[in-house]
């Protein structure tokens, strides 16, 4: 090759990679505005409050070129209709939670929030990442041009706040009562009227008796609702949710449209932000709990066995009709218990109590 000629294709080497440069760098400066439309307010304990860190981390991220701005419940769209939303683009991204598609999905779709009676978020995330759960998931949602990551989890929550104690769950029967995903289809085979209420609205109904008890979450995020100040006695375990996993909601186009180091942001933020919130949970509510029981006269109580067995009856009697009436309910119940079932082995071998000394 001649002198010319090699400095002709060093050159047109040159130009090639300065283009390259050009176009990565002109990619990487893109700026982007998107809205994100929170289901939780910003001061709401580890709902809300992870929704703007969240936000806050896409901002920090990218030096402030893409930003995820956090809106109030209801500030672009009434907080569990953003679904649809996202899905005819209105609004880029939602703060939510798969639990309250339910309408749009049916019930099946709550599987991918908390199921009753299920494990604890390891073997979760084990059947949502590696099980199926995320692809019958990302399936659905796709038929309605939305895509989603995962992006809080929280603890185990508490199972109702009632106005009397409850000896017998014959009690039950009759009661209004506010009530989340697959836990209020059990509590309705036992005669319980449901209803699901966003956070901000659960207050002003319980007051007001167009329910007489309510579930939110947990008492670090409960009681800053302020329940307590109406009903006393709060009960436990959360056999309805020992684990609660929400998600990012996106309009598939616009996530597609963005520059691939954005698309990476958000699902890299958005894993972060699941152990966080989980952490978060279980470092705080001990305190928030204690503090229910010492300054606000709440007293908590715990579901006894037979109380337990009769709600695990009523869930199996859910999954069994439902599966038989739901499609999609089936495929996703069919998923998750034969996980579980090959997963039992495992969890039953590292089962431990906490403690053998007597």
């Amino acid at each position: 090759m001649t002198k010319s000629r090699v400095a002709k294709a060093f050159a047109v080497a040159g130009v090639t990679m300065a283009l390259a440069v050009t176009a990565t760098t002109a990619d990487a400066q893109k700026r982007v505005r998107w809205k994100l439309q929170s289901t939780w307010g910003a001061a709401v304990p580890h709902l809300g409050t992870s929704g703007v860190r969240f936000s806050d981390n896409i901002e920090r991220l990218s030096d402030g070129k893409f930003q995820m701005k956090f809106h109030e419940p209801g500030a672009l769209v009434p907080a569990l209709e953003c679904f649809d939303a996202a899905s005819k683009g209105s609004v880029e991204s939602c703060y939510t939670t798969p639990g309250y598609h339910t309408g749009k999905l049916g019930p099946g779709v709550s599987f991918f929030t908390a199921v009753p009676f299920g494990p604890q978020i390891g073997e979760f995330m084990a059947w949502k990442r590696y099980g199926g759960g995320d692809e019958l998931r990302a399936k659905k949602y796709g038929e309605h041009g939305v895509m989603a990551f995962d992006v809080l989890a929280i603890g185990p929550e508490t199972s109702g706040w009632f106005k009397f104690e409850v000896n017998d769950l014959a009690q039950l029967r009759g009661l209004k009562m506010r009530f989340f995903g697959l836990g209020a289809q059990v509590m309705q085979r036992l005669g319980v009227s449901t209803q699901l209420l966003a956070g901000g609205d659960i207050y002003p109904a319980l007051e007001k008796g167009v329910i007489d008890a309510t579930e939110f979450s947990m008492p670090n995020m409960d009681i800053k609702y302020g329940f307590y100040q109406i009903a006393k006695f709060n009960y436990y375990p959360g056999w309805h949710q020992q684990v609660s996993v929400s998600e990012v909601l996106m309009n598939k186009a616009k996530f597609e449209e963005l520059p691939k180091q954005y698309q990476a942001m958000i699902e890299i933020a958005a894993g972060d932000n699941v152990m966080h919130t989980y952490a978060e949970t279980e470092a705080l509510n001990p305190k928030a709990m204690n503090e229910m029981l010492d300054k606000y006269g709440v007293q908590n109580k715990r579901w006894g066995d037979g109380e337990l067995a009769q709600f695990e009856k009523a869930w199996n009697e859910v999954v069994e009709k439902l599966s038989g009436e739901d499609a999609y309910f089936k495929e996703i119940a069919d998923s998750y218990f034969a996980f579980r079932k090959v997963y039992r082995t495992w969890g039953t071998a590292q089962s431990l109590d906490s403690t053998y000394l007597q």
